[in-house]
């Protein structure tokens, strides 16, 4: 979900940690924070006269990364409970602890 917490598990960005910028449902990849920056190169344009190289960040696909528990600030796995009142609810499998959803 877009806002969550992440920590990249796989490649040459392992171990980094930030927040996901936007999910690309379709495709199966996410944006991170911070991770997988790669430059464009960018035509002058009435918005930017100068144009030049601007730093971009390129999607990751998303089983290379893994949701952090707020609790224990460890990557965890999540499985879904389901309330008697029908609302979702994430569990970080590790502690068993509730992740809230991001605002």
């Amino acid at each position: 979900v877009t806002g969550d917490r992440v920590r990249v598990i796989r490649g040459n960005y392992r171990d980094m940690e930030g927040s996901v910028l936007e999910v690309l449902r379709d495709e199966g990849r996410v944006r991170v924070e911070g991770v997988n920056m790669r430059k464009k190169h960018t035509r002058p344009s009435q918005a930017d006269p100068d144009g030049g190289i601007i730093s971009v960040v390129a999607p990751i696909h998303i089983s290379n990364v893994m949701l952090i528990d707020s609790a224990t600030e460890e990557s965890s796995r999540i499985r879904t409970r389901v309330e008697e009142d029908g609302t979702k609810e994430r569990i970080a499998v590790k502690s068993g602890n509730p992740i809230p959803r991001p605002q």
